[in-house]
């Protein structure tokens, strides 16, 4: 445990680079969107500024909507066609997509927001909603010390080389394969 400590503590002292990063929750699994929350938490016990731009999920009430609505510091775009597959319809996803990235573009000039969540981003990427590389240039241009936490199953090769944190949720057993509907506190 000693050396552990001490190689532990050498990493810290090393670790000098104060500026913005860029999380990256991937895989198949549960839990991206609730890692992104609680990270949320995380800063607002920081009195630090949010905005949190949702993708896809904007028709489901969640106990995290009822809870952070109730929060001063966090600001919310939502796309409200809910998932992409219910509204069957690709030119309308397409052009809501596009108004809610554009909303979430003054975001990312804003020097008092620090932190951005981008739940559900992927998706618009992967079916070609939105352009990765409009994307990427505004990532990289942002404001130098926000933070984006990004979610979404099936990243981008260019959205992992971007990111300074990448996490995959592995997906080993869910109980809606049990035909267990979902609980309010667990998924909503």
């Amino acid at each position: 445990m000693q050396r552990k400590k001490a190689h532990i503590d050498a990493r810290i002292k090393k670790a000098s680079i104060d500026k913005g990063i860029i999380v990256l929750l991937t895989g198949n699994g549960k839990g991206k969107s609730s890692s992104a929350l609680g990270m949320v938490c995380r800063a607002l016990g920081h009195n630090m500024q949010i905005a949190i731009v949702k993708f896809l999920k904007g028709t489901q009430d969640t106990g995290e909507d009822v809870f952070l609505t109730k929060q001063t510091n966090i600001r919310t775009i939502t796309m409200n066609t809910g998932f992409t597959w219910d509204t069957q319809d690709r030119e309308l996803d397409k052009k809501m997509a596009l108004e809610t990235w554009q909303q979430a573009e003054q975001y990312f000039g804003d020097k008092y927001i620090d932190l951005v969540v981008l739940d559900e981003l992927t998706y618009m990427i992967n079916y070609k909603y939105l352009d990765e590389k409009v994307i990427l240039n505004t990532l990289n241009n942002r404001q130098k010390n926000q933070h984006i936490i990004i979610t979404g199953r099936s990243a981008t090769k260019d959205l992992i080389a971007i990111a300074d944190t990448v996490s995959e949720i592995t997906d080993i057993k869910h109980a809606f394969r049990s035909d267990i509907k979902a609980q309010k506190g667990i998924d909503l």
